[in-house]
This record gives C-alpha cells, sequence and structure tokens, in this order.
C-alpha cells in the first residue's frame, strides 16, 4: 500500500469524481490521501473531504499567489481548523515567483510564508511548503524560522545539491510526476539522493501527470507510476519503496 502526500481531490475537476478517484486508486493500492488547500475556500474543503472519507486527510493554508483570498474572511476561523484531528498540516504554504516578480509582491509572499509558519508552530503542525523559483529565498526564511514539526518540500524543484540543505532542517523531500518525464534528468538524480527516511511520493493532482499521461488530468490513480519509477531509480523493489514513503508519510503527519 500507499499513499498520496499531496493531491487537490478538493479541485474542481477531481472534486465531481472524488469516489471514483478513491475507489480506483485503492484497487491500485493507493489507500491514503492527504488533501491540500492552497486558498481560503479549498482548505475547508480538503476538511469535508476528509471527514466524508476514513482514508482521506487535510492540509489548510494559504498560497503564495492566493493570499487575496483571505482578505475579508475570517483568518481565525480558517487556522481553527488546525484543531481539528483530521487536519494533518499547514499548507501548501511557501514562495513561488514564477507570476508574481515585483519586490513588493516579493516581500508579501515572505510576510505570509513566516507568518504561517509561525501559526504551524503554536498548533504543533508540519507545514508543506511550495517553492517555484525561490529556492534560495525558501532557504533562507526555513533556517531563520524553522519549522518544529517539520514539513515538506512539495514538488522538489531544486538540484541534487540542494536537497541536504533542507534535510539538514529536518524536512522531507516530495517526488511527483516530473521524475518520469523522459527529460527529467535533474528530478531523477534528486530521486536517487535523498535520504529513504526522508523520502516521500506525490501526484500534485491534477496536475503533473506522470508519463505515458503526460498532459492528461492527473489523478492519485497514477501514483503507482511514480513509486515504480522511484523505486527503479532508487535499485529497490516497489514494496521496499512503498512501505519507505508509507512510513515517512505516516511519521510526518502523525497519521
Amino acid at each position: 500500500m500507499i499513499i498520496d502526500s499531496h493531491c487537490h481531490l478538493n479541485e474542481e475537476r477531481l472534486y465531481v469524481l472524488r469516489k471514483n478517484i478513491i475507489k480506483q486508486a485503492q484497487e491500485l493500492g493507493v489507500d491514503r490521501f492527504v488533501v491540500v488547500g492552497w486558498d481560503y475556500e479549498s482548505s475547508f474543503l480538503a476538511v469535508e473531504i476528509a471527514h466524508e472519507f476514513d482514508c482521506c486527510y487535510a492540509s489548510i493554508g494559504i498560497m503564495p499567489t492566493d493570499i487575496d483570498s483571505i482578505i475579508g474572511k475570517d483568518e481565525d476561523k480558517l487556522y481553527e481548523l488546525l484543531k481539528d484531528p483530521k487536519v494533518v498540516a499547514l499548507g501548501e504554504i511557501g514562495l513561488d515567483y514564477h507570476w508574481e516578480k515585483t519586490p513588493e509582491q516579493k516581500e508579501r509572499q515572505k510576510e505570509w510564508f513566516i507568518k504561517q509558519i509561525d501559526i504551524a508552530n503554536q498548533y504543533k503542525k508540519p507545514i508543506i511548503i511550495h517553492c517555484r523559483e525561490a529556492l534560495q529565498d525558501t532557504l533562507d526564511i526555513l533556517k531563520a524560522h524553522t519549522p518544529i514539526c517539520s514539513g515538506v518540500m512539495h514538488c522538489y524543484s531544486g538540484s541534487p545539491e540542494m536537497v541536504n540543505d533542507f534535510v539538514k532542517l529536518g524536512l522531507y523531500i516530495g517526488v511527483d510526476g516530473p521524475v518520469t518525464f523522459t527529460n527529467g534528468r535533474s528530478i531523477k538524480e534528486v530521486a536517487q539522493v535523498i535520504p529513504a527516511d526522508r523520502l516521500l511520493i506525490e501526484t500534485d493532482s491534477p496536475y503533473l501527470s506522470p508519463h505515458p499521461h503526460r498532459g492528461e488530468m492527473d489523478s492519485p490513480v497514477y501514483l503507482p507510476l511514480i513509486a515504480n519509477e522511484v523505486a527503479t531509480l532508487r535499485g529497490v523493489s516497489y514494496n521496499e519503496l512503498a512501505k519507505m514513503t508509507s512510513d515517512n508519510t505516516e511519521r510526518l503527519f502523525k497519521l
């Protein structure tokens, strides 16, 4: 059995299919799912799904590019969800400089990243970190504001050499569909150097479908393709990889 440590069954396209997706995924050995929020509304929906299905857990938080989603909303009500026993993390949070590039936008993202790390520490929850084109700033913030209950570099896109910088901070590293791409040389190297006790696998569905479904809508149903590729790269059996990553996911999120 394997765990999808990061999926968006709360995204509109997957939400309407959630029952069938979970059933199909479980038939393929994907037995549990961490459903991750990215803005105000999706966070509440993630919690709703976690209570609808015993096999699902939720993470709540505000992505760097979705900060405006909380304007005019009850911020305390959002973070009160961290008291829910089925809410296992705060995220996804972090930095994303792909769309927002001005100094003012970057500074705002940093302020919210730090703020949410502090909230996670207050509630003793791990964090799920979104990082796009902002690796050094992300590392610098994590060094200065270390998450006390650990966290995961979701969909890691950094170099193999920087993996250890994040592992030294007690973080886990998430590997997604791009590890199956024929041109994914760097992430294939990353998948080989992540310490065995720090490796997670995730789909980030409905995004980043693995080969041979690249360009299609992703789903937790495709997690075994990612697991198989990572097992091959690391020279271990599928079952060994499944146990390794499931143990890590359970430890991080206290499942």
